[in-house]
């Protein structure tokens, strides 16, 4: 199955183990669940689109996502223009972050409607969040749900994480309609709980399932950090829950990796149970590591492959 996820990658400073110096690196919430995803599954073609800007920062982007497995084919140019940048900032183990992201060009990844309409014909799973959507103008925001309804109807299987972020947004009543919009366009949603328990008021996962569901959604993974994972698959639903760790170093990117996990299981036609068990694995590895991407030794997950293919 080939894959495209559709977002945002910034430029990330992170303090490096020197007082006062600060490591670059590339993440963001879409751009993660694609490098996971390439790294578990090698074997798989993983696109991103996005676009970048002329400058040194972005040419560094561009050759971070030529070294990552994922193709890059869909990368707009924007002249002029550079990428989104945050900083992390430690104070007693805890993370804050500053973000600089008014002038990132991929502000304007749905500037090509016909583009951006060939890269979706030409792949089978697509993958944006309530990030992809928050970023753009309502103008952009209209021609990417516009190509993402259209793909769905000839048969492409979208998927959406809400990833609800306030401070993007102009406020909570947009945020919470233009989410909702996401997801009337998707055949898999992937919330976290605690954001929706919070700006749309769900009392329990449950709850969350059934407004996904009235979405018209088919497949919905209910994330709840270390609390059992919800799901629905057609008229199955069912609680899995998730295995205890030891220890937790740095819980970035942990949703973005468990979503790689339930992509990868639904790519390779596995049974929902057997993706979300690859999804807690993965997650699971992930926060036991310092940063938004951690390397990952793809043998690690051969055995949840096999045994979704023997069950599909």
């Amino acid at each position: 199955m080939r894959v495209l996820a559709i977002g945002e990658c910034m430029a990330e400073l992170a303090p490096a183990a020197e007082l006062d110096d600060y490591h670059l690196g590339f993440a963001g919430d879409t751009f993660n669940t694609a490098w996971y995803l390439a790294q578990i599954r090698p074997d798989m073609d993983v696109s991103f689109f996005t676009a970048v800007g002329t400058d040194p920062l972005s040419y560094q982007m561009r050759e971070a996502f030529a070294t990552s497995g994922i193709d890059s084919s869909y990368v707009l140019t924007v002249p002029d223009s550079t990428v989104g940048l945050y900083m992390i900032s430690l104070e007693n183990g805890e993370r804050s972050f500053s973000y600089w992201r008014a002038q990132s060009a991929a502000r304007q990844l749905a500037t090509d409607p016909q583009l951006l309409a060939r890269a979706m014909t030409e792949v089978d799973l697509i993958y944006f969040s309530g990030i992809t959507l928050a970023i753009l103008d309502v103008t952009s925001r209209e021609i990417l749900l516009d190509a993402l309804r259209v793909a769905r109807a000839s048969g492409k299987v979208i998927a959406f994480d809400p990833n609800l972020r306030p401070r993007l947004w102009s406020g909570t009543s947009e945020m919470t309609a233009t989410i909702m919009q996401g997801a009337a366009v998707s055949d898999i949603a992937l919330p976290s709980f605690e954001d929706e328990a919070e700006w749309f008021g769900d009392s329990d996962p449950i709850a969350t399932v059934s407004r996904y569901a009235l979405a018209r959604a088919t497949t919905i993974v209910v994330k709840n950090g270390a609390d059992a994972v919800h799901f629905r698959h057609g008229d199955m639903s069912g609680v899995m829950p998730v295995p205890p760790l030891n220890r937790v170093i740095d819980t970035t990117a942990a949703g973005d990796s468990f979503n790689a996990g339930i992509l990868a299981g639904i790519a390779e036609n596995a049974p929902l149970n057997d993706s979300i068990t690859l999804a807690c694995r993965l997650a699971g590895a992930v926060v036991q590591g310092k940063g938004a991407l951690v390397p990952i030794d793809p043998t690690l997950f051969e055995a949840v492959s096999v045994k979704g293919n023997e069950n599909a």
